[in-house]
């Protein structure tokens, strides 16, 4: 093992290595260890050799995302349009799940990387390629915002709370007892929770699936921009007084 690490730590550093270190990195650490000290420390060189290759720690972030970006898979070629989209932000959305740390550096991007061009630029080429117009195909990008990337901001988003696995279990009776208040307090909400609720899970409790609500919202999308388009819709035309 010695040895596989010395042998690494011979091997060239460049841009590319670098950034795949901090992605794996932040994998295993979470994005608020990362460092470039830290990173420096993994790959067995200075803090100063990596300035040779990432100006600062945001550059460092924005080439990141553009390592994930990699990771998305290409159009499929020959498939509708509908379908092409559909796997093109499922992969998207794979790739983020690896990297959980990932969506929060992609929302606080002020600097749009080529790599990032170059995705959104395939993605508005895989309407055109499918005979949107470019009008309609703006509205799209708009309406998508987020999604092309594999996440959403949700009105139920469960997000902040994924520690509550360690939490310890509330008993039946105190279940009971807050579905109870909710009934007589946020009414409509409770219909809704009792509705989605799980078999195995509170009807205060999350009781959501995110990988389901995700493609259920993809789906209404892409059917609605299938319709506007059999409509031959145009912006002129679409907008509402």
């Amino acid at each position: 093992m010695i040895q596989l690490a010395e042998a690494a730590r011979r091997v060239p550093l460049n841009r590319a290595r670098v950034l795949q270190a901090a992605v794996t990195l932040a994998d295993e650490v979470g994005l608020e260890s990362l460092s470039m000290r830290r990173l420096a420390q993994e790959l067995g060189v200075v803090p100063m050799a990596l300035y040779k290759h990432v100006a600062n720690k945001e550059e460092l972030l924005d080439g990141m995302v553009d390592t994930i970006v990699g990771e998305i898979d290409p159009p499929v070629p020959d498939a509708p349009w509908k379908t092409v989209v559909r796997l093109r932000v499922l992969s998207a959305r794979r790739a983020l799940l690896r990297h959980p740390w990932a969506r929060p550096v992609i929302e606080s991007r002020t600097n749009t990387t080529p790599a990032v061009l170059g995705y959104m630029d395939s993605f508005v080429g895989m309407f055109l390629a499918g005979g949107f117009s470019e009008d309609l195909t703006h509205h799209v990008m708009h309406a998508l915002g987020s999604r092309m990337w594999g996440f959403t901001q949700e009105v139920f988003d469960d997000a902040a709370g994924n520690g509550a696995k360690d939490e310890p279990r509330i008993t039946a009776d105190a279940q009971a007892a807050m579905a109870r208040r909710m009934a007589e307090t946020y009414p409509n909400l409770f219909r809704i929770a009792v509705a989605a609720a799980h078999d195995d899970e509170s009807v205060v409790g999350t009781g959501c699936d995110d990988q389901f609500e995700f493609e259920f919202a993809l789906d209404l999308l892409l059917d609605g921009f299938e319709r506007l388009h059999e409509q031959n819709w145009t912006s002129g035309g679409g907008k509402r007084a």
